[in-house]
C-alpha cells in the first residue's frame, strides 16, 4: 500500500482536531549552544557552576579544602577538583555531554554533580588525562591511580596502580600498552622532610617491567600531549615521547640551543590541530616548541612575567598569555608573534606566594573568561577585541577556571 506521507500526516492532525486531542507538533532538531564555568576558590574550598547566558551561579559545591588543581577530562564530562593539602580529589559532574557523530555533534545537558566519591591519598598532584583514562599521582606513595571515566560517573572508584621507583613530585603518562614514569633520583642525599629530586624518565609496560634505558630529564616538571607526542619540560630541554603504535615509545631529549639565554621549560601545554607545545621559558619568555623542525625552539620575548596560558582550541594558530601588568595578549603560533594585547585588570605581581590569588583564563568559544580574584568577579572578553563583554560576580576569591560546552544537535 502506498502512502503520501505529507498529506497522511495532514489528515492525522485533522482527525486529533476533529476528536478533541492534541497531536505533539514534530519539529527539526534544536542546534543548541552551552557552556558552563566551574570555578574554584582561591582561600575556601569551593566550586562555583556559573552559567554565563544567564549570569548566574547554578551550584557550589563543597570540598574538603582549596582546590590545588582543577582538570577536565578529556570528553568534558567530568572534573577532577585536587586537593593537595588534604589528601583528597573530588570528582565534578559537569553535566555537559558532546557526542561525536562524524557530520554532526549531539549535545545532552543535566544538572552538574559533586559525585560522592571522595578519592583519597597522600599528596595528589598532577592528574592526567588521556582518552577515557585519568591518572591521579600521589607523591607520597609514588604511585599513580589509574581510574576510567565512565566507572567514577557510575560511582565506582575501582582503579589500577602503576608504581614509580620511590616517592616524589612525579607523573605517568599512558602511552599505547605501556606508561612513561618520571624516575627520581635516589643517589642524592634527601632531607627527611623532603621528596627526592627527579633526574629523568623511564617506559614500563602494563605489568610495570622497564622496557629501556631511563632517559634524562633532569628536574622533570610539566607535561603535555599533542598530536601522539608527550613532552616534559626539563632542565636540559624538552623530553618527547612518540609511538607508532607498534611497540614501546621512543624517549627523545631536544635539547636547547647554544644560542638560547638561560632558563628551561617547566610548564606546558599542547596543541590539538597542530602538532606543536607552547611552554614557559624563564619568567618573562615563552617557547614554541616544534619537535619535528630542524630549529624546534622559538622564545616569545613578553618582557615582562607571564601569569597563565592557554591556547584556543577553535581558533587553532591562537594563544593567550596574562601578564602581571593585568594585560591580555593573543599569540600567534605560527608567525611567534604578540598580535593584540589590552590592558584587562589591575596589576597582579607574581612575587610572594606562589598560592597569591591571581587570575585564570579559559577559552568559552567566542569568549575568554578571565577570574579576577581581587574584584570577587569573572571577567568575560569578546576573543576578537578583547573587549569586556560582561562580568559575572562569584564572591569570595575565584580563582582555576574551567569551560566545558560547545554546540550540538539536541534530539
Amino acid at each position: 500500500m502506498f502512502f503520501n506521507y505529507p498529506h497522511a500526516m495532514v489528515a492525522a492532525g485533522a482527525l486529533a482536531m476533529a476528536l478533541g486531542s492534541t497531536v505533539p507538533a514534530i519539529s527539526a532538531d534544536e542546534t543548541k549552544e552551552t557552556w558552563r564555568l566551574f570555578i574554584t576558590d582561591q582561600a575556601e574550598g569551593l566550586i562555583t557552576v556559573v552559567d554565563p547566558a544567564k549570569n548566574s551561579v547554578l551550584n557550589r559545591f563543597s570540598t574538603l579544602g582549596y582546590v590545588t588543581h582543577l582538570k577536565p577530562t578529556e570528553s568534558g564530562k567530568a572534573l577532577f577538583a585536587v586537593q593537595m593539602d588534604h589528601d583528597a580529589v573530588h570528582v565534578v559532574e559537569t553535566g555537559i555531554v558532546l557526542t561525536d557523530h562524524g557530520d554532526h555533534q549531539d549535545i545532552e545537558i543535566k544538572d552538574a554533580a559533586l559525585l560522592p566519591t571522595v578519592i583519597e591519598g597522600p599528596r595528589p598532584v598532577h592528574a592526567v588525562m588521556h582518552d577515557d583514562k585519568v591518572l591521579q599521582f600521589f607523591d607520597l606513595d609514588g604511585e599513580a591511580r589509574v581510574y576510567t571515566e565512565k566507572n567514577l560517573l557510575e560511582g565506582s572508584a575501582e582503579h589500577k596502580v602503576v608504581k614509580t621507583a620511590a616517592p616524589h613530585h612525579g607523573v605517568v603518562v599512558p602511552i599505547n600498552d605501556h606508561f612513561v614514569v618520571s624516575e627520581p633520583n635516589l643517589d642524592t642525599a634527601t632531607p627527611a622532610d623532603k621528596l627526592p629530586p627527579r633526574f629523568g624518565a623511564k617506559v614500563v609496560d602494563n605489568k610495570g617491567k622497564q622496557v629501556g634505558e631511563v632517559a634524562t630529564c633532569t628536574g622533570l616538571h610539566g607535561e603535555a600531549t599533542s598530536a601522539g607526542l608527550v613532552a616534559f619540560g626539563c632542565v636540559e630541554g624538552v623530553l618527547v615521547a612518540q609511538s607508532d603504535g607498534s611497540g614501546p615509545p621512543n624517549l627523545e631529549l631536544i635539547e636547547y640551543s647554544a644560542d638560547m639565554p638561560d632558563g628551561r621549560v617547566g610548564t606546558l601545554v599542547g596543541g590539538k590541530a597542530l602538532q606543536f607545545f607552547l611552554g614557559d621559558y624563564g619568567d618573562d619568555r615563552l617557547v614554541l616548541i616544534e619537535p619535528s623542525s630542524d630549529t624546534p625552539f622559538r622564545l616569545v620575548d613578553l618582557k615582562i612575567r607571564d601569569v597563565h596560558f592557554v591556547l584556543d582550541p577553535i581558533r587553532v594558530k591562537y594563544a593567550y598569555v596574562f601578564t602581571e601588568d593585568g594585560k591580555l595578549h593573543a599569540l600567534n603560533v605560527l608567525s611567534g608573534e604578540l598580535v593584540r594585547s589590552a590592558q584587562v585588570t589591575e596589576p597582579y605581581s607574581k612575587d610572594g606566594h606562589w598560592r597569591a590569588p591571581r587570575p585564570r583564563l579559559a577559552v568559552m568559544g567566542d569568549l575568554i573568561a578571565v577570574t579576577d580574584p581581587r574584584e570577587s568577579l569573572v571577567r568575560l572578553l569578546d576573543v576578537n577585541t578583547f573587549e569586556e563583554d560582561r562580568t559575572i560576580a562569584i564572591g569570595g576569591s575565584p580563582f582555576n577556571i574551567v569551560a566545558i560546552g560547545g554546540s550540538g544537535l539536541q534530539h
